[in-house]
């Protein structure tokens, strides 16, 4: 959580490592093809990138070992029977910093131990009890889900949420504000993990907490309580409509269709780094990040110079530190590089040889998930966990959202900088932020460096004279951005020297952070073959094509990803073309050290 004293320069939260996605055709009904030595088309024993457990004992300083599941579950063989503002006042308030920090515990290690525990059925029958559920969107928003690629594969895309609430007694133990026990839950960490079409590799982008965007109109479905849309904090979004509302927000943000949403609670959390055995972190001074008459409050972290694994509270300390590094943005490289440093503990592991490990470290993560509906059940998040554990290290990249002041309240909130879309860009392509793969051709189901264009089998397009084609500016991005004056008019003429006579520039703006060619649904595979001819003038790839009931004619709505130019293609972005703004880093980096303060060390 930021304290109010870094204005645009800080980071309000910092992403972390997770997340997967499934292939349809994992799918079973019965659940039994899980259980261990039963046929299966799917690898369901140990692998070397599965793997999680619990290692050396806890730091005795710890005062977070907590009581441990059972070493045996029921069911499992030869078991024995049975606003959007911060809450609590005062910015600086340490215990609110305290509980936003239990996140970056908890989703590092619950969504790592998915690419970790898949093979064990028991354990799943055990856990299915366990997963809330609830609806995957409850807000307006009009993003088209994505399309496979030449090779027939889908990136897969999810939210991740951490709830601020202290509704739950245990997360009330955990700290923050006791006066804001009943109130609407808030979405304190945000993070939109992003795997890879092929299952290459992985991005983990974060949304700062305070950052000011649109939230749509939406829906509680469990109250059935309507919210009428509003430009706010993007965390007031989870008590608007849960889940499914800050889901419909992100995606008219990003452009970027959310396939699924995972969110946690907390109470397990100082836990987690003790039963994989600590996480190891690095720095480069002895460090006190103490409370000081300039920075009351502080995290108490206290640790010698050098590498060294931390456990319960310690680990608690060290993703709550901030005095000590010098600002919010080197909070978030700390995290990082102690999620990081997780994933390798988590992978390095393999819990097949010690299912006690596996209980402890399932039973905790397990029990602080709700997911959409959609992915509720055992052998769905099996599958996700599955693809997951086949992303090498060295190809996950954690990143924050580029960002700027907020002009309205410039020491307490962020907007998305100019830096953005390009980070949303390379989500909506599924291109890879590492640059670690090897050059894909367009065979291998990869982006090409020029995109397919070909019109796929079906119909032909009908004479370019004949197509109607309403050309949208789109160019602000968001209802608070800048358009480029006669952008739409400039597209619609490079249309009509191209042979579409009947192109026509739209009155009306539509803000959109990516560039969008859509027909109307009705008109079937005669309306994709003629809106795909209109995307080869312009090269825009065939897969960027779709069908919209909200459309009337072929519509192009000109995003904020092409601002300027008749080519589209040349707005696709390489691979590894993060901002520097994003503070990326990769999955595999063991290099890091942080740098303490000279106020701070001992």
């Amino acid at each position: 959580m930021r304290d109010g004293t870094v204005g645009g320069n800080g980071f309000g939260t910092a992403p972390n490592p997770d997340h997967r996605g499934w292939d349809e055709s994992l799918y079973r009904d019965d659940a039994r093809a899980y259980a261990p030595g039963a046929p299966s088309g799917t690898d369901s024993g140990g692998d070397d990138g599965a793997g999680s457990g619990a290692g050396p004992d806890a730091d005795p300083a710890s005062s977070d070992g907590g009581q441990e599941p059972p070493e045996r579950i029921p069911g499992q063989r030869g078991a024995a029977g049975g606003g959007g503002h911060r809450r609590g006042g005062s910015r600086r308030r340490t215990k609110s910093r305290k509980r936003r920090v239990l996140k970056w515990v908890s989703i590092g290690a619950a969504v790592a131990v998915l690419g970790s525990a898949g093979a064990a059925y028991g354990y799943y029958e055990y856990l299915a009890g366990k997963i809330r559920k609830g609806e995957r969107v409850s807000g307006s928003s009009t993003v088209a889900k994505t399309k496979a690629n030449a090779a027939g594969k889908t990136a897969m895309n999810i939210l991740i949420l951490g709830s601020d609430s202290r509704n739950d007694p245990e997360d009330l133990k955990l700290g923050g504000a006791k006066n804001t026990v009943g109130d609407a839950a808030r979405a304190d960490v945000i993070m939109i993990a992003h795997l890879s079409a092929d299952r290459s590799n992985m991005s983990v982008v974060s949304i700062p907490r305070d950052t000011r965007v649109n939230i749509p109109a939406c829906t509680d479905p469990k109250t059935h309580e309507k919210f009428a849309p509003v430009n706010d904090i993007i965390n007031a979004s989870l008590g608007r409509g849960g889940a499914g509302c800050t889901l419909a927000t992100v995606q008219n943000l990003t452009g970027v269709y959310i396939d699924h949403w995972l969110t946690i609670d907390f109470s397990g959390v100082v836990k987690m780094a003790d039963v994989v055995g600590g996480v190891e972190v690095c720095v480069k001074q002895n460090v006190d990040d103490h409370s000081t008459p300039a920075q009351p409050g502080g995290s108490h972290l206290h640790l010698k110079a050098g590498k060294q694994k931390i456990y319960g509270e310690t680990a608690l300390k060290w993703l709550r530190t901030r005095h000590a590094w010098g600002s919010d943005a080197a909070r978030a490289k700390a995290q990082h590089m102690y999620m990081s440093a997780l994933i390798r503990q988590l992978r390095s592991q393999n819990l097949f040889t010690d299912p006690g490990k596996l209980n402890k470290i399932a039973t905790t993560a397990m029990e602080a998930f709700e997911v959409s509906k959609e992915i509720g059940t055992p052998k769905k998040l099996y599958d996700l966990g599955m693809q997951l554990k086949t992303v090498p290290s060295d190809r996950i990249t954690m990143l924050t959202m580029p960002h700027d002041a907020d002009p309205k309240a410039p020491l307490a909130h962020y907007i998305p900088s100019a830096d953005a879309p390009q980070v949303w860009s390379l989500l909506r392509n599924d291109v890879a932020m590492d640059g670690n793969g090897k050059a894909k051709t367009p065979a291998s189901g990869a982006p090409a460096t020029t995109p397919a264009t070909t019109a796929p089998q079906g119909p032909a397009a009908a004479a370019s004279d004949t197509i109607a084609v309403s050309v949208v500016n789109g160019t602000a991005g968001t209802s608070d951005g800048v358009a480029t004056p006669n952008r739409a008019g400039g597209i619609a003429t490079t249309l009509k020297t191209a042979g579409f006579t009947k192109a026509e520039a739209s009155q009306q703006t539509k803000p959109s952070p990516g560039t969008s060619l859509t027909y109307p649904t009705s008109s079937g595979d005669q309306g994709k073959a003629d809106a795909t001819a209109v995307g080869k003038a312009l090269k825009i790839p065939a897969g960027n094509v779709k069908a919209s009931a909200d459309v009337d004619t072929i519509t192009l709505t000109i995003g904020a990803d092409w601002k300027t130019g008749t080519d589209f293609s040349k707005t696709l972005p390489k691979s590894g073309s993060v901002p520097t703004t994003a503070e990326a880093v990769n999955g595999a980096d063991t290099t890091g050290c942080m740098e303490v303060l000279p106020i701070y060390r001992w």
